[in-house]
C-alpha cells in the first residue's frame, strides 16, 4: 500500500508541474454585455439573466496570422445577439428548422417537429418551451407564459409585442431602418397605421456581419397599431448599416403587392467587392401557401394559417383561410387590415445586394429564372402542396475576382418531390446578371423514408472554393459536418474523417472555414438516445498546412485549446459551445458557458459552484497566442454531473436545432 500511494503521488506531482508548464493556444476574450433588452418592459418579469451568443467575426483582411504575430489587444470585432427567451421560430432562419412545409406556427407542430427529429423523450417539455417561453408555468401557460416563444410573435396582432432579440456588435446593440417609420416604403405605407408604442421595444433583430464600414444582419418590422390591428409590415427583411445610412433590402423580385409589401428577405454574408459591400441571402418572390404548382394548377396549403385557438387559447377574433387567399390574389387588398395576412409564408431564391459608401443598392437574382419559376422549378411542387421552391446564399467569398457563394437551392428528387440540398453559385460575370448552380456532389436525396437525409446546406465558403456544411439524416438519423473542395468528386464527411473526436451517430454542425482552410462549428460529446446532448466547439485542419501548433486534417475541442491546465485560471471559468465565425487571422467567434467563479475542476464536465452555481451563455473571442504552446486535454470525467443550474434556453434550443429539418412522410 505505500508503494501505492508513492506512486500517486509522484504522478500527482508530474501532473502538476507539466500543468504549470503547459501555454494555451488561444486566449480567450468574453464581449461585453450591454443589450437593452434587459431595460424593456415585458409581459413576463425575470430575474433571469439574457443568453449572448456570438453569430461571427469581423474580416482580418490581409493581416498577419496570429499565431506569428501578437494579436492579444486586436479589435477584430464580434457579431452577435443577445436573446431574452426561446424564439420558436428563429430569425435568422429562411425557413423555420429548414422545413419546407412551413407549418411551424404552434405548439403541437413544434411537438411533431422534435418528436419526428429529434426523438427526445422531453419533447413534450421542448415543445411548450419554443412556444410559451422559457419558465412557462406548467398546465398554467396561458395564464403565466415564461419568456420568449412562438406564441407571443403569433399573438401580436391581438396582445403587442415586446423584443426577444436584439443584434451585438462587440455587445454594443445596432439599430436598423425598422426602428425609423419613414424608412418603410412599400405601396401600403399607408395602412399600416402608426407605431404601436415605442418602435425599439417591438423589433427582433440579429446582426450577421461586420466588413469595413458595413454592418449587416436580419431585422423583424416595428408593431403599428391601426383601426383593424397591431400589424407587422412584414415578418423579417435584411439590413446594412453604412456611413450613418440605415438601409432596408427589399425583395429582389416585387412580383405582387404581397410580396413587395411584405415578402421576406435576409442579408446572410458580406464580401468587398469593387470598392461595395456584396451581401448574399434569399429573397420572397411568391407566396408558398397559395400559387401553382410545376403543371401550372393553382394548390393551397391551409395548414400555413394556425388555428386561432391554438394561439390565444379563445376563439376570437377568427382566422379564415378564405381572408388568407386574398391577400395572395387580390391586388386591391389591405394587406394591413387582415390579421391573416401576418402569417404569410414565401417561396424563396438565393439573391444579392450590392451596397456603396453612399447606401446605394442594386439587387439582383442569384437564382435563375423569373415570374413563378425558379431553377426550371414552379413555385408549389406538383404533387405535395406543402412543399414550395427555396433557395439561400449563405455564404459568399472571391475567387479569381468573381463571386463564389455556397447555400441550398430545391432540386426535385427524381421527379418526386422537392428538397433542399446544398449547393454553389459561380457568378459568370463581374456584372453579376448570371449565375450557375451546381448541387454538392456526394449529398443526394433520395426518395422514401429509407433515404440518406431529409436535407442538405452548405454554411460556407472560403477563396480556395472550400465549402463546409451539414446534411440532416433523415427521420432521427444525425446532422452530420462535411467539408468539399470544388472540383473533388464528393463531400467528406467529419465522422469519417476524424471518428475519434466526431463518433459515430453524433450530430455535427460546420458553421465557417477561413482562406486557411481552418473549420469551425460544434460536435456532441455525450451520447445516449432520446435526450438532449451535450455538446462542444471545435475546429479542424481541413487543408494541408498546419496553423501554428494546429496539425493538417487533424480536429480539437476548443476547451482543449483554451485550457492552461490551471483551475483557478480564467480559462476554466469558460466551457465552449459553438464556433459561429474564423477569419483568416484565426481569431474565432464563438458562445460559450460561464462559470463565474470557475469551475470545480478543469475536466470537460464539472460542476459550477458545485452544480448550483448559475451558469450564463455569453459570447467570446478566441484570439491565438503567438508562443509555444502544449495542447493539453481535458480530462472527460465519465462521471458526467447530471445536474446543472441555469442554462435553461439549451444552445441547442437557441441556434443547433435550427440546422435540423422535419422528416418527410409520404
Amino acid at each position: 500500500m505505500p508503494h501505492k500511494m508513492l506512486k500517486l503521488s509522484t504522478l500527482a506531482i508530474l501532473v502538476a508541474g507539466a500543468s504549470q508548464a503547459s501555454a494555451a493556444v488561444y486566449d480567450i476574450q468574453q464581449v461585453n454585455e450591454n443589450s437593452t433588452l434587459v431595460d424593456q418592459p415585458y409581459p413576463v418579469q425575470s430575474d433571469r439573466a439574457l443568453t449572448y451568443v456570438s453569430t461571427g467575426i469581423e474580416s482580418s483582411g490581409s493581416d498577419a496570422s496570429c499565431f506569428s504575430t501578437d494579436c492579444t489587444n486586436n479589435a477584430y470585432k464580434v457579431t452577435g445577439q443577445a436573446l431574452r427567451g426561446s424564439q420558436g421560430k428563429p430569425l435568422e432562419e429562411t425557413v423555420a428548422y429548414n422545413a419546407n412545409e412551413q407549418h411551424v406556427n404552434d405548439e403541437s407542430s413544434l411537438w411533431n417537429y422534435c418528436s419526428y427529429n429529434l426523438g427526445y423523450e422531453s419533447c413534450k417539455d421542448w415543445a411548450k418551451r419554443e412556444f410559451f417561453g422559457v419558465g412557462y408555468t406548467d398546465e398554467q401557460e396561458w395564464e403565466q407564459p415564461g419568456l420568449g416563444g412562438l406564441q407571443k410573435k403569433s399573438a401580436a396582432w391581438v396582445k403587442g409585442y415586446s423584443s426577444n432579440s436584439q443584434g451585438l456588435v462587440d455587445g454594443t446593440p445596432v439599430t436598423t431602418f425598422a426602428s425609423d417609420s419613414s424608412k418603410y416604403d412599400g405601396s401600403q405605407k399607408g395602412n399600416l397605421g402608426n407605431f404601436d408604442g415605442s418602435a425599439e421595444e417591438s423589433i427582433d433583430s440579429t446582426v450577421n456581419g461586420v466588413v469595413g464600414d458595413f454592418v449587416y444582419g436580419i431585422t423583424s418590422s416595428a408593431l403599428f397599431k391601426n383601426d383593424h390591428g397591431k400589424p407587422r409590415a412584414f415578418d423579417k427583411r435584411g439590413f446594412v448599416n453604412v456611413g450613418g445610412n440605415d438601409i432596408a433590402l427589399d425583395p429582389v423580385a416585387a412580383a405582387s403587392p404581397l410580396v413587395s409589401n411584405m415578402g421576406q428577405t435576409q442579408a446572410n454574408a458580406g464580401v468587398l467587392f469593387h470598392d461595395q459591400l456584396l451581401v448574399v441571402g434569399s429573397s420572397a418572390y411568391s407566396p408558398s401557401f397559395y400559387g401553382k404548382d410545376g403543371n401550372g394548377n393553382l394548390r393551397q396549403d391551409e395548414d400555413k394559417l394556425p388555428n386561432v385557438e391554438d394561439i390565444l387559447n379563445t376563439g376570437t377574433p377568427t382566422l379564415d383561410f378564405n381572408r388568407f387567399k386574398t391577400c395572395a390574389t387580390d391586388n386591391s387588398t389591405n394587406l394591413y387590415a387582415n390579421w391573416e395576412c401576418q402569417f404569410s409564408t414565401f417561396a424563396n431564391e438565393a439573391a444579392f445586394w450590392l451596397v456603396d459608401a453612399n447606401g446605394d443598392v442594386k439587387p439582383g437574382s442569384i437564382s435563375a429564372g423569373s415570374g413563378e419559376q425558379r431553377d426550371g422549378l414552379a413555385v408549389i411542387d406538383r404533387d405535395n402542396e406543402d412543399l414550395s421552391f427555396q433557395a439561400s446564399a449563405k455564404s459568399v467569398a472571391l475567387v479569381n475576382g468573381l463571386p463564389l457563394a455556397a447555400g441550398y437551392s430545391t432540386s426535385n428528387v427524381r421527379d418526386d418531390f422537392y428538397a433542399m440540398q446544398a449547393a454553389y453559385f459561380k457568378a459568370d460575370n463581374t456584372d453579376l446578371t448570371s449565375w450557375t448552380r451546381t448541387f454538392v456532389p456526394g449529398l443526394s436525396i433520395k426518395p422514401g423514408d429509407d433515404r440518406d437525409f431529409t436535407y442538405t446546406i452548405a454554411n460556407a465558403v472560403n477563396n480556395q472554393s472550400m465549402i463546409v456544411g451539414d446534411a440532416k439524416g433523415n427521420g432521427k438519423k444525425p446532422l452530420r459536418a462535411y467539408v468539399y473542395k470544388i472540383g473533388d468528386s464528393s463531400a467528406q464527411f467529419l465522422d469519417k474523417l476524424v471518428p475519434g473526436l466526431f463518433f459515430k451517430d453524433s450530430n455535427s454542425h460546420a458553421s465557417a472555414v477561413n482562406n486557411h482552410d481552418q473549420v469551425v462549428g460544434w460536435v456532441d460529446t455525450t451520447n445516449g438516445f432520446n435526450v438532449e446532448r451535450k455538446h462542444r466547439a471545435f475546429t479542424y485542419i481541413a487543408g494541408d498546412d498546419a496553423q501554428g501548433p494546429l496539425e493538417s486534417k487533424k480536429a480539437w475541442l476548443l476547451d482543449d485549446l483554451i485550457n492552461d491546465g490551471k483551475q483557478d485560471s480564467k480559462a476554466n471559468k469558460y466551457r465552449i459551445i459553438n464556433a459561429t465565425g474564423i477569419n483568416d487571422a484565426g481569431v474565432i467567434s464563438a458562445t460559450a458557458l460561464y462559470c463565474e467563479s470557475g469551475y470545480d475542476s478543469t475536466s470537460q464536465n464539472s460542476y459550477c459552484g458545485g452544480g448550483n452555481e448559475v451558469e450564463k451563455y455569453v459570447s467570446v473571442k478566441l484570439v491565438p497566442k503567438n508562443t509555444d504552446a502544449t495542447i493539453q486535454p481535458r480530462e472527460k470525467q465519465d462521471d458526467e454531473p447530471v445536474k446543472r443550474s441555469g442554462g435553461s434556453l439549451g444552445i441547442l434550443a437557441l441556434t443547433a436545432l435550427g440546422f435540423i429539418g422535419f422528416r418527410r412522410r409520404k
